[in-house]
C-alpha cells in the first residue's frame, strides 16, 4: 500500500490493484500439480493422462485445506481493512523434494501491522481454519476406511507374500490427534493401515498432511503463523518462547540424524576411522536406544527449520506500534490454538525404516 499526499493536503491510501490472473494461474497449476502427486501416492503412472483419475480426490482435498487457511488470513486482514494480496499457491511437482505436490501456499500484507490484536486475528484465522477442514477431511477418512483389498489392489505383490504387508519404507510420523481419532473410530478388530501405506489413502494422506502443515505454522518463531499468535499473546515473551521451541527442534533434528548414522554404522567395514566409531558410538547408541527408541526415529528435517529460524527467519517477531492486551476472549482462542499445536506436532515428521529395521534415509 502506498501512502499519497492529496489536494487538500491529507495522507490518502493507495490499494494495490489485486492480480487475480497470477493467483488464478498459480491455483490451477497447483491442482495440476497436486494431482500428479496423488497419481503418484496411489501407486500409478502420472505421466499417463488416463491415469489422472486417481489424483482427483487427494488434490481436491488437499486444495481445500490449503484453501481454508490461506483465506481464514485473507478476510481477517480484509476484516481489519489491512491492504493484502490474494492468497498466492506455490506449485511444486518434483517427488524427491515436495512429495506432496506443493509447497502451501501464502498471501502478502502491505502494510504494518497496527496492533496486537490484529495481528492476533490475522495470524490465528489462518490455523484454526484449516485446522477445521483438515479435522473433517480425517473424520471422514477414519469413518470411511475401506477393506484390506483395497490396499491389496495397490501392492498387488502382497498376495503373493501370503498377503503380509511391508514393515519398512516411507511412514508419516506420530501425532497425538491422529492416534486419538484412530483409537475412537477404528474398532480394535478392523484392519487399519500401517503409517508407512497412509499415503494411499487420500483423506487420510491430506488429513495427516494438514496436521502436519499446522503444526508448523503455528511453530512459535519469527513471522510464522504462531509466531505472529504468541507475540500478540505475551509480547516481549515471544523471543524466549522461540528460543526454547528452536532448542527443542535441533535436539530432535539431531536425534534423526543419530538415527541415520546408526543404521550406516551397522555394516562392516575394514577402515580404521569406522571401526572407532563404530566401537564408540555404536555402544552409546545402545545406551540411549534402551531408555529412549523413539530418539533415533525424529525427523532430522526439523534441522532445516532450525536453520530457517536462526538465520532467514529470525526466532523475534517484529514489534508492533500498538501493544495493548488483547482481551480474554483472544487469549482464550490463543491457549486453543496452542492446544492444536501440540495435538498436531509430529516429532518425527516423514521418516524412512530400511528392511533391517533401521532408520535408513534422510526425511523430507
Amino acid at each position: 500500500m502506498d501512502t499519497l499526499i492529496g489536494d487538500d493536503g491529507i495522507a490518502v491510501r493507495h490499494k494495490h490493484k489485486p492480480r487475480y490472473f497470477l493467483a488464478l494461474g498459480l491455483f490451477i497449476l497447483n491442482i495440476i500439480s497436486t494431482i500428479f502427486a496423488g497419481v503418484l501416492w496411489a501407486g500409478h503412472n502420472p505421466f499417463e493422462l488416463t491415469h489422472w483419475h486417481y489424483g482427483v480426490t487427494y488434490s481436491l482435498l488437499l486444495m481445500l485445506f490449503l484453501s481454508a487457511h490461506e483465506l481464514g488470513h485473507y478476510f481477517a486482514a480484509r476484516y481489519h481493512n489491512i491492504d493484502t494480496s490474494l492468497p498466492y499457491c506455490l506449485p511444486f511437482p518434483i517427488p524427491g523434494l515436495s512429495p506432496f505436490g506443493t509447497f502451501g501456499a501464502f498471501i502478502k500484507t502491505r502494510e504494518p501491522i497496527p496492533s496486537r490484536k490484529v495481528l492476533f486475528d490475522i495470524g490465528v484465522a489462518g490455523p484454526l481454519a484449516g485446522f477445521i477442514v483438515c479435522l473433517g477431511i480425517l473424520i471422514i477418512g477414519f469413518l470411511t476406511m475401506p477393506p484390506v483389498e483395497y490396499l491389496y489392489s495397490v501392492h498387488p505383490e502382497y498376495l503373493l507374500n501370503g498377503g503380509h504387508i511391508t514393515t519398512h519404507g516411507m511412514f508419516f510420523g506420530d501425532t497425538i490427534l491422529f492416534s486419538a481419532l484412530k483409537t475412537l473410530f477404528i474398532a480394535p478388530d478392523t484392519f487399519f493401515p500401517p503409517m508407512n501405506e497412509i499415503y494411499h489413502y487420500p483423506f487420510l494422506c491430506v488429513g495427516w498432511f494438514g496436521l502436519f502443515v499446522t503444526a508448523l505454522n503455528m511453530l512459535p518463531i519469527g513471522q510464522l503463523d504462531g509466531g505472529h499468535v504468541i507475540y500478540a499473546m505475551f509480547g516481549e515473551k515471544q523471543v524466549r518462547i522461540g528460543k526454547f521451541i528452536w532448542w527443542i527442534l535441533l535436539f530432535i533434528g539431531l536425534g534423526g540424524v543419530a538415527g541415520l548414522l546408526r543404521s550406516v554404522l551397522q555394516d562392516p567395514s575394514p577402515d580404521a576411522l569406522y571401526t572407532v566409531l563404530q566401537t564408540g558410538l555404536l555402544s552409546f547408541f545402545s545406551w540411549i536406544d534402551s531408555f529412549a527408541p523413539w530418539f533415533f526415529y525424529c525427523w532430522n528435517g526439523w534441522l532445516l527449520w532450525v536453520f530457517i529460524a536462526r538465520f532467514v527467519m529470525k526466532i523475534k517477531h517484529p514489534p508492533v506500534r500498538d501493544t495493548s492486551p488483547i482481551g480474554t476472549t483472544r487469549m482464550i482462542i490463543g491457549y486453543i490454538a496452542l492446544l492444536i499445536f501440540i495435538l498436531s506436532f509430529s516429532y518425527n515428521g516423514i521418516y524412512f525404516i530400511s528392511p533391517n529395521g533401521m532408520p535408513g534415509a534422510l526425511g523430507f
